[in-house]
């Protein structure tokens, strides 16, 4: 059915996570929202929540998940399961609210398949590109070889034929899509996945999250085989144990794939008094341990997905003031600029030890948040992404002409580079390229003893 000019509907599929809590997608409706789109989001049940709700606008239609599974046959069962009951409610919504466009968020990369005969009726399909699917599988099972990963590589190829047009998260998904899917350039769109930074900000401390302790350390995130938490914990075990530490709280929020073998983890390791998991947590309780925090603890390990991947909790941390200790990979240091401590990736001492030296030093600590909260409002705010968002469906519908580069192009900030290690000489010559150093080696850092800190220019 013709739709007038300025009444086109968006129909947004995602499965990984209701959309009540994927907080980039439920943007994304709301920027839509904003720009006079209609929009319906088919997703799975969240608990509690009705099958057809509407909020702000945005309707949407869910499905009761998928019982969990492992292992290869349960996560092929899953797939099928979400695909089937998406399909089903997609023609609910072609007949009750109707559509123009379907935009599937990735993984899995099998929504070309629900798109295609939906294309020859003359909808269109647009790919938000959340995760580089074969990146992930190498990340979790270390292969690059065999039937599943060359059948994922087809499945994202397909998926970019199928597409006319391409949202990437960072420049480095775009790369992948113009070189490994052979887009044309005009088609694929960085929309970076942001903080609303009017919501996400420093409120009021909750001093009783420390559990009696000095300082409050934070992780927010998924716990999956590729997220790292396991290395953090054994980072938290070298600052407590190695370090001889009990100052610190360490607030673990997040659930996933090995949330309960991270538990067991920790009573192996004798962390129970230092380590605290939240389970699932809502904005209410990011809010108040972001906000009463000292650090943020991004523990991504380098791998080909983590690196060239936007840590979506890293931004969190930055937009409430929060200074970072991350591993040193590409995409964070686009991200966090200097904002952050950098640790060699790998060095599980290393990060403790930049840990301690960190909590001992509470003017550094206010210096990197305020860079963070800074980049947070000038350049990374979800506003910024909104903008972009919202301009791939209007060329897509003829609002406005395609850009010939649409999107915005981010690279590291230069403000300050952070030493905490023994510092090098900066050369007087100018521009000057600097990067941290990285910590020694496990034996030599053993002592954690704190040295003197100094800010190079760049």
């Amino acid at each position: 059915m013709a739709r007038r000019h300025g009444s086109e509907r968006v129909l947004i599929v995602v499965q990984n996570l209701p959309v009540a809590i994927d907080r980039r997608v439920w943007l994304e409706c709301l920027a839509l929202r904003g720009a006079g789109y209609g929009v319906t989001v088919i997703c799975p049940r969240g608990e509690g929540e009705p099958r057809k709700r509407e909020q702000e606008g945005v309707v949407v239609r869910s499905y009761r998940p998928a019982p969990a599974g492992s292992g290869i046959v349960g996560y092929a069962y899953e797939f099928l399961y979400c695909w089937l009951r998406t399909a089903l409610l997609s023609l609910v919504v072609l007949t009750r609210e109707g559509f123009d466009t379907i935009q599937a968020c990735n993984p899995p990369d099998t929504y070309w398949a629900l798109a295609l005969p939906y294309k020859l009726l003359g909808k269109r399909f647009v790919y938000d590109q959340h995760d580089l699917c074969p990146e992930v599988f190498q990340a979790r099972f270390g292969r690059t070889d065999g039937a599943l990963f060359r059948a994922l590589l087809r499945l994202e190829r397909q998926t970019y034929r199928t597409a006319d047009r391409v949202i990437s998260t960072n420049e480095s998904y775009r790369r992948v899509a113009l070189e490994r899917g052979g887009m044309h350039a005009s088609r694929v769109t960085v929309v970076r996945s942001g903080p609303d930074h009017h919501v996400m900000k420093r409120g009021l401390s909750r001093p009783e999250l420390r559990r009696g302790r000095r300082y409050l350390c934070c992780y927010l995130g998924i716990m999956g085989p590729q997220d790292g938490v396991d290395t953090l914990i054994r980072s938290i075990d070298a600052f407590v144990h190695g370090a001889r530490r009990t100052d610190t709280t360490f607030a673990l929020l997040g659930f996933g794939d090995c949330k309960a073998d991270l538990e067991r983890q920790v009573v192996e390791l004798g962390l129970s008094d230092d380590v605290v998991f939240t389970g699932r947590a809502d904005n209410a309780m990011i809010d108040d341990y972001l906000s009463t925090a000292d650090i943020g603890l991004s523990s991504d390990p380098l791998n080909p997905l983590n690196d060239v991947s936007t840590m979506n909790k890293t931004l969190e941390y930055m937009a409430y003031g929060l200074p970072v200790v991350c591993y040193d990979l590409t995409e964070t240091r686009v991200s966090a600029g200097s904002a952050a401590v950098y640790v060699e990736p790998g060095n599980e001492v290393g990060y403790a030890r930049v840990l301690s030296q960190l909590l001992d030093d509470p003017t550094l600590r206010a210096e990197l948040g305020a860079v963070g909260r800074r980049r947070i409002e000038e350049s990374l705010s979800w506003r910024y992404s909104a903008a972009a968002y919202v301009s791939v469906y209007d060329e897509l519908f003829g609002r406005v002409p395609a850009p010939a580069y649409p999107g915005p192009v981010l690279v590291p900030a230069q403000e300050q580079v952070i030493w905490l290690d023994e510092p090098r000489p900066v050369p007087d010559a100018s521009p000057v390229s600097a990067t941290i150093p990285a910590p020694r080696a496990a034996a030599e850092a053993a002592p954690f003893a704190r040295t003197d800190t100094q800010n190079g220019e760049s």
